[in-house]
C-alpha cells in the first residue's frame, strides 16, 4: 500500500470532539490486511496462483490470462503493459474535511513527498469496475501491483466474489526485469512506476551514473 509506517501513524489521529475513536483509514487498513492473510492462504493452497514476473508471458499467452492492473492511476500511467486491464484497487482521497486535510499535510511531509504517492483510500466500486472491463467470472485474471500487496488483496476480493481463475504477479512489477512484459507504454521503467517524489529523483541520479538499470 502506498503509505508507510510514519503516515500510517499519523493517520490514525483522530479528533477528540468527534467522538471517533478509530478512523476509516484504520478500519479500511486491518480489513485490508485480514484480507492479504486470507490471499496468502489462497496462495499456499493453490487457489490462487502464483506467477513470477518472468513467466507473466507465458501465463498470458499460453494460458490465456488477462493481466489486471490494480495499481492506482499515477503509477500505471508512469509505466504499464499495453492492453492489460486497469482497475485501481485504491484511489485519491478528495476529502477535504479537516481531519483528512491534517491527514494529508502528515502524510505529505512524511511519505508522499519522498515516494509521491498520493493520500488514497480504496476503491468501494472496484469489484464493480472489474465486472464491468472483463468477460465474466470465469475470465482468467493474472492481478498485478507494484510490489504485490495490493494485488493479494485483490486476488483475495476476486476469489471471494466469486472469481476461480484468479492468479497473483509474485512480487509485482518492482521484480520484473526488461523483457518479462514485451510490449509497455509510459516513460518510466516498469519496476521503477511505484517510485515518485525525492525519491525519483534519486533514481535518475543512480541511472544517470549507471549503479541501477
Amino acid at each position: 500500500m502506498s503509505m508507510g509506517a510514519a503516515a500510517t501513524a499519523a493517520a490514525c489521529f483522530s479528533s477528540a470532539s468527534s467522538g471517533v475513536s478509530r478512523c476509516r483509514y484504520c478500519r479500511v487498513k486491518a480489513q485490508a490486511t485480514s484480507w492479504a492473510g486470507g490471499a496468502e492462504e489462497l496462495v499456499r493452497s493453490g487457489a490462487v496462483k502464483a506467477v513470477r514476473p518472468r513467466d507473466a508471458a507465458e501465463v498470458m499467452g499460453s494460458e490465456g490470462f488477462q493481466l489486471l492492473d490494480v495499481r492506482p492511476a499515477w503509477e500505471h500511467d508512469r509505466a504499464a503493459v499495453r492492453g492489460s486491464v486497469h482497475v485501481p484497487l485504491f484511489m485519491a482521497d478528495d476529502d477535504m474535511g479537516p481531519v483528512t486535510l491534517l491527514k494529508k499535510w502528515v502524510h505529505l511531509g512524511y511519505i508522499g513527498l519522498w515516494t509521491g504517492q498520493s493520500f488514497t483510500k480504496m476503491n468501494d466500486r472496484f469489484l464493480d469496475d472489474v465486472a464491468a472491463a472483463v468477460a465474466g467470472k470465469d475470465a482468467k485474471l493474472l492481478v498485478a501491483c507494484g510490489e504485490g500487496l495490493r494485488s493479494l488483496i485483490a486476488a483475495r476480493m476476486l476469489h471471494d466474489d466469486g472469481y476461480k481463475n484468479v492468479a497473483w504477479l509474485a512480487g509485482g512489477f518492482s521484480k520484473s526485469v526488461d523483457g518479462d512484459f514485451a510490449e509497455l507504454e509510459g516513460e518510466s521503467k516498469l519496476r521503477y512506476a511505484t517510485i515518485g517524489g525525492v525519491s525519483y529523483i534519486f533514481l535518475q541520479i543512480l541511472l544517470l551514473l549507471r549503479v541501477v538499470q
